[in-house]
């Protein structure tokens, strides 16, 4: 990696250069074109992602943001907390996390409100991606450019156009990748791929657990304020037009006057401790007769979509005069030290969906519920981990489906073939839009997942650079080596944890689909368990190996693999002999102090993973897009 960097230092200084230019002869009403290896479209919280990890490879790269912040759902939609992968800490994500940790002072200085195990402020966050994106010599980002068009050549796209609303300035983009870091996917929208939108039918996804028909019905948004606790009583804001304090009965038990309404579980503190933040902020996020609304307002234009918003605001000012003057807080208010915004609410909404590319693989809930059981093995292609349940959230629309709240699954990892357009060759796509139905949408839209999902975009964008090749003919297996080696995570097990010596062999082996692990719905701690010290069941071992290649020889009267056994398969993969392979073996064994060296005993799962590791399980084999399989 360090080679890779020092290599391409000189063209990474041309590459500013030329944006040092691009901010020195920008002017009113002019038209400026810069060029880069990568282009990512949008700052938001797999944007930010992506930028980083392309430009730690060296591959100069491009983050045009529309707002002045980073983040997107995080910081500029107001949305500070993780939901879920508290466990698995992965790439980006984790180093994040750790950085708030410092920030604040540990995990228990983050755990503030009972949402979510880190919770922090919209502008530290902000900040901390600022700091993130400094470090980074080949990352340029551009602030308060809104996209306006793809640019082709041909058929080929070959960068962005964009639009200063400020000063009417255009700039220009021309980059070899293309990333769609958009919160509505609307780089693949005017590119004109394939997408949904809203909830496909049972037919077309065999997921059983949606309408029979297709519908364009898509998550509430919630336009997010901070209140913060200024001590003292603290001036009402302006009665909102249209007020009506019953709107919010039943969002907890101090206002609760409608019996025919569900009776609320907790109380106005509770309530807003749901969202609590350090330094006595509260995140006004709440869906229970509270500020969401719903709001289709993907399709629209950007103008039309500013002015439908506005109900949004609307909706989220009504929640805040109630708690104001209808709870008694009359010591909060909206926060004067986040939002750089007239009215103190966020930079934009929290969209919960958007458009869903069509791409080389779709990602349904099978994939999820039972990955070792589908036609395609996609978990082998593994680039994001989660394990937050499907949470769709349609309290606002009483047309929409409301069993999907907190639909349990295991923990689960996210295909690299979802990020990939069926038809396109320079874009990837990021963010929320990704290749998942429409119920699988309701977990890997959460914060920790999208961050990976931008991760693995911006390293699959500088890997095709770096090898010349085309987007899908990336060595999966060498971007899941590069993941591993930024502390990511492949497969989603939680009983083996970065702190464990044997995580990345397991993580590896994982992957090979030799070894499989166990999902388990435990309500809000989704699992997969990989059992490292359980014995390796033989006849599941030699099935896998079996589905299209030849049997080792190996007594299948026993019930599970022996360690001479696991010597007679590395033998295979090495092309020779047990017998000629034993002294390596054993050589190995104890390099990685592994248990007692008797040929006869059960090899433990984590010892095999181990060994295997030795003679490079995870690169024999590799895999495609598909979940194919092929042993070199």
């Amino acid at each position: 990696m360090k080679k890779l960097y020092f290599s391409m230092s000189m063209k990474s200084f041309l590459f500013f250069v030329t944006v040092l230019l691009y901010n020195v002869t920008l002017g009113q009403n002019s038209t400026t074109t810069i060029q880069a290896d990568v282009l990512v479209v949008g700052g938001t919280a797999s944007g930010i992602s992506a930028g980083i990890q392309s430009a730690r490879l060296g591959v100069n790269t491009i983050i045009v943001e529309s707002t002045t912040w980073l983040g997107g759902m995080l910081t500029s939609a107001g949305v500070p907390a993780f939901d879920g992968n508290h466990a698995m800490p992965a790439g980006l994500f984790g180093e994040f996390r750790k950085r708030l940790y410092d920030h604040y002072g540990g995990p228990k200085a983050v755990s503030t409100g009972w949402v979510s195990n880190t919770l922090f402020e919209p502008h530290i966050g902000d900040s901390i991606f600022k700091s993130m994106a400094m470090e980074e010599k080949s990352l340029k980002v551009i602030y308060q450019y809104q996209f306006e068009k793809i640019i082709k050549n041909d058929n080929l796209i070959i960068g962005a156009e964009f639009y200063n609303v400020e000063n009417n300035n255009t700039l220009r983009v021309i980059a070899k990748r293309v990333i769609d870091a958009t919160e509505q996917g609307d780089v693949l929208y005017d590119a004109k791929i394939p997408y949904d939108l809203g909830m496909e039918s049972n037919e077309m996804t065999k997921e059983q657990v949606n309408f029979s028909g297709a519908n364009d019905i898509v998550q509430d948004i919630t336009y997010v304020g901070i209140l913060k606790d200024y001590g003292t009583p603290q001036p009402l804001i302006s009665r909102p037009l249209n007020y009506d304090s019953t709107e919010f009965d039943g969002s907890n038990t101090n206002f609760y006057k409608d019996t025919t309404r569900k009776r609320p579980s907790v109380d106005a503190k509770k309530m807003l401790d749901y969202g609590k933040l350090p330094n006595k902020k509260y995140m006004l996020n709440w869906p229970i007769y509270g500020n969401e609304i719903y709001l289709n307002v993907v399709e629209k234009s950007p103008e039309q979509r500013l002015k439908l918003l506005d109900q949004a605001k609307q909706q989220t000012l009504r929640f805040v005069y109630f708690i104001q003057k209808d709870l008694g807080f009359n010591n909060l208010a909206l926060a004067d030290d986040e939002f750089p915004t007239p009215d103190k609410l966020a930079l934009y909404p929290y969209y919960r969906e958007s458009r869903r590319v069509h791409g080389l693989v779709r990602m349904t809930i099978q994939h999820i519920s039972t990955p070792f059981n589908t036609p395609q093995s996609l978990y082998t292609t593994g680039i994001a981990v989660g394990d937050y349940p499907v949470d769709h959230h349609h309290k606002k629309n009483s047309n929409a489906p409301q069993h999907l709240e907190f639909f349990p699954v295991p923990s689960f990892n996210i295909p690299l073939g979802a990020l990939i357009p069926e038809n396109s060759n320079n874009l990837i796509i990021a963010e929320k839009s990704i290749s998942v139905s429409n119920v699988v949408n309701g977990t890997t839209r959460l914060q920790p997942c999208v961050m990976q999902i931008g991760q693995a975009s911006g390293l699959l964008a500088a890997l095709s650079i770096i090898d010349n090749v085309a987007i899908k003919e990336v060595s999966i297996r060498k971007l899941q080596n590069i993941l591993l080696a930024a502390n990511g995570y492949i497969m989603p097990y939680k009983d083996v944890t970065q702190k464990d010596k044997y995580f990345k062999s397991v993580q590896k082996i994982g992957a090979t689909g030799l070894i499989r692990g166990k999902g388990v719905s435990e309500g809000w701690a989704n699992s997969t368990y990989f059992q490292p010290k359980e014995q390796v069941d033989l006849k599941i071992f030699i099935q896998k190996w079996t589905e299209k290649y030849e049997n080792p020889i190996i007594d299948m009267n026993q019930e599970f693999m022996t360690v001479g056994d696991a010597i007679k398969f590395a033998a295979i993969l090495k092309k020779t002999t047990p017998q000629s392979l034993e002294n390596n073996f054993y050589k190995n064994w104890i390099s990685k102090a592994l248990l007692k060296y008797n040929l006869t005993r059960p090899i433990l799962r984590y010892e095999l993973a181990e060994i295997l590791d030795c003679y490079n399980i995870f690169e024999c084999f590799e895999v495609d897009v598909y979940g194919n399989t092929n042993v070199n």
